[in-house]
């Protein structure tokens, strides 16, 4: 069977998968890649670094805006009409923050570049999905899916290496050769996806309540540790919350299609699919946070030094995709996913000791085995899902998975730097023993997975298809 024309990943897959790869490391490169400029930024525009932060998280709460949108997008428009705009409205906006005459303009743009860049995984692996097919999509994804785990890490150094030759403008002129290859390529490689027939009302009430809420709550979680009122993050994420649990109860209620529908949740194994990439998500994104942080403190590294140290982590990562493309249809899900849990604790577990002074060796080898991990993760997860949608859901699936792998990243992001500040305030004169206490909530998410992955589907597929 694996050897079929059906189940052949041939070169034709293999240049669309490039293709609609190139868009999402072009949008996931971008959140990362601005980080290492905020000090530039701030002497361009005069302003404060808390001030610059907000080109960050601007970007954020856009992504995390645009993504519930991207299903109905897709079935309204057509899946490879809504990648391609969203590309060239990426470009755009790359150019307008480059630019930018202010801060406030920089901000306003950077938010464009959110919401055009927040389309492009979801859909991007929709298209993917459908032209991989069943048969497919698990290897296909499993070497695709390491982008992502990329973005974080890649960052940094490619941001460090355009500050090292150029000024700040490139770090947004940088993505124009790349936005552009992938239009001409995605006119050529990607199969046309039609909208579906049938095309059902855009779900407002829904969309006032899932993506203003989740802005919210992310922007209330990352304003903890800001110079603001306590009131504001309080009553921030009470008001966000309050406007998911808003939305859940109109998903369950309405008539017509909701957003995202509450409902797949509740189906065996999308929950603890869920699950599963919401921690995936707090692990990596939250792990590339803290530790740039603790390599930086005191000046003992420099960002592109900094950028060297964190880069096994990638290596980790694309080690781990090739093992999971050899074994991604012929061992249980289960089994992988707990095992890439399992090195993802492994590989944690020494930074919960970096209050004596743990070697770069150590930390060199613990990103290897955790990138290795989280590679094992993500498309299992998502393969086990793909193989339970038809082909008429996917847009909206694909949209559901990746706004939990986001919202895992963001809000696990806030919720470290919560607790690192804490910790900070508690050790004083003692940074180290402030990151080790924080690292100790990165394993404990490895461990809550760990729990939910137990419930995953033991064989294989072949219960999936006959469901089908």
């Amino acid at each position: 069977m694996s050897g079929s024309t059906a189940t052949k990943v041939d070169a034709a897959l293999w240049r669309t998968a490039f293709t609609l790869v190139l868009g999402t490391f072009m949008a996931t490169l971008d959140s990362t890649i601005v980080a290492v400029g905020i000090e530039a930024l701030a002497d361009r525009f005069d302003a404060r670094v808390t001030d610059i932060q907000w080109v960050t998280t601007a970007y954020l709460l856009a992504v995390v805006t645009a993504v519930p949108t991207s299903g109905w997008l897709a079935d309204r428009f057509g899946g490879r009409r809504v990648w391609i705009t969203a590309v060239a409205v990426f470009l755009l906006a790359s150019v307008l923050c480059a630019l930018a005459w202010s801060l406030p303009s920089l901000v306003a743009f950077r938010v464009l570049q959110g919401l055009a860049g927040g389309l492009l995984p979801p859909t991007g692996q929709a298209l993917l999905a459908r032209a991989a097919g069943r048969e497919r999509i698990g290897r296909v994804l499993a070497v695709v899916s390491v982008v992502p785990l990329l973005s974080p890490v890649l960052g940094p150094l490619a941001g460090g290496s355009v500050l090292a030759v150029a000024d700040w403008p490139w770090l947004f002129y940088v993505n124009l050769p790349i936005g552009a290859a992938a239009i001409l390529l995605a006119r050529r490689t990607v199969p046309a996806a039609p909208p579906v027939e049938g095309r059902t009302p855009f779900d407002v009430r829904g969309a006032l309540l899932l993506s203003p809420g989740l802005a919210v709550l992310v922007f209330g979680l990352t304003s903890v540790d800001q110079a603001v009122p306590a009131a504001v993050p309080v009553s921030a994420v009470a008001v966000g919350a309050a406007m998911l649990v808003g939305f859940v109860v109109h998903g369950l209620r309405t008539r017509g299609t909701p957003l995202i529908d509450p409902r797949l949740f509740a189906r065996p194994p999308f929950g603890v699919a869920a699950l599963a990439l919401v921690l995936l998500g707090a692990s990596v994104f939250g792990t590339m946070f803290l530790l740039p942080l603790y390599l930086q403190t005191g000046g003992r590294l420099s960002a592109w030094e900094t950028g060297l140290l964190l880069a096994p982590q990638g290596l980790g990562a694309a080690i781990g995709s090739v093992l999971v493309a050899r074994a991604v249809d012929t061992a249980a899900p289960r089994t992988l996913v707990l095992t890439g849990i399992a090195l993802v604790a492994a590989g944690t577990a020494p930074f919960t000791q970096l209050h004596h002074a743990l070697p770069d060796t150590v930390i060199v080898l613990s990103l290897l085995v955790r990138g290795v991990g989280a590679a094992m993760i993500g498309a299992p997860v998502m393969n086990i899902v793909y193989h339970r949608i038809e082909p008429a859901r996917l847009p909206r699936a694909a949209g559901a998975l990746n706004l939990l792998n986001t919202v895992g990243g963001s809000i696990g992001t806030a919720v470290l730097a919560v607790v690192l500040s804490t910790r900070l305030a508690a050790h004083g004169s003692d940074p180290p023993a402030a990151f080790a206490d924080t690292f100790w909530w990165v394993l404990g998410f490895a461990l809550v997975a760990a729990i939910g992955a137990t419930r995953l589907p033991r064989p294989v597929h072949e219960k999936d298809r006959s469901d089908a």
